[in-house]
């Protein structure tokens, strides 16, 4: 305690040298501020405050309890991702979470990179990701429900129709996955098609331009007027889960990654 007036001392002492004004005026009956202490007073107080809730927003990043989480997710895990991240977002308000639709092979580039912290994606992962297997997909046939009968099965379809295929740009995954089941089972549609995105894919089955291999996930979105078909046959299913890059320390994706990993 006999240090602490010295110790203070010095330290106005230093800061009056600093400012180059008097900020107490001493006395017999103590000090008191001067007119330029008391001008100075506020914005010192703001300073102090500003520290104290950088110091406080610190500590919550270092326990990974605010701050920012980006998580990127495809349509195989439509409805995993949003589940994981609202109760993630209830234990952790103070955590900003921002839910990106992204292919696999993107969400890779940009976990490497640094850009996205979490991934909802096709496995394996590349490295130096690490990855946490969290369910089984598999492919469906999307055909038009005008056309469906029950009878037809997955390779009938095939022979007799259009085969509508995501642009392998937009989804290298689903293009090997459907090339390895194609040639696997020995089919060979009639006529091959493209397109950008999942959504044409199905309107264009819709109105009956063809049929399209695609993941069972796409039943969450599936429009009016397509029917779903489960092939037989090797090369059908693959595994998902979640992807991160352990190579960079961060305390709020850790959170993340526990919580959906053990519960």
């Amino acid at each position: 305690m006999r240090d602490a007036k010295p110790a203070l001392t010095k330290q106005i002492q230093t800061l009056e040298s600093l400012s180059g004004v008097s900020l107490f005026q001493r006395g017999r009956h103590g000090a008191r501020l001067t007119v330029a202490g008391e001008q100075l007073l506020p914005g010192a107080t703001e300073i102090l405050e500003r520290h104290d809730n950088f110091c406080a927003e610190v500590t919550g990043i270092r326990k990974g309890k605010a701050g920012k989480l980006t998580v990127g997710f495809g349509i195989s895990s439509f409805r995993l991702a949003p589940g994981h991240v609202a109760a993630f977002r209830c234990q952790y308000p103070d955590v900003q979470v921002s839910l990106n639709d992204m292919p696999s092979a993107l969400q890779f580039r940009q976990l490497t990179e640094g850009q996205l912290q979490a991934g909802f994606v096709r496995l394996p992962a590349p490295e130096p990701l690490e990855s946490k297997i969290l369910a089984e997909e598999r492919l469906v046939l999307a055909v038009a429900q005008k056309r469906y009968t029950e009878s037809a099965g997955a390779a009938e379809w095939l022979q007799m129709s259009q085969l509508l295929l995501l642009s392998p740009h937009r989804g290298e995954g689903l293009s090997a996955q459907t090339s390895r089941f194609l040639s696997g089972n020995n089919l060979t549609p009639r006529t091959v098609s493209a397109a950008d995105d999942i959504q044409t894919l199905l309107a264009l089955v819709a109105a009956g331009d063809g049929v399209a291999l695609l993941p069972a996930g796409v039943i969450h979105i599936l429009p009016a007027g397509v029917r779903l078909v489960v092939p037989e046959g090797e090369h059908t299913t693959w595994q998902t889960g979640i992807a991160w890059n352990a190579q960079l320390k961060d305390p709020v994706r850790d959170n993340f990654v526990n919580m959906v990993t053990v519960g």
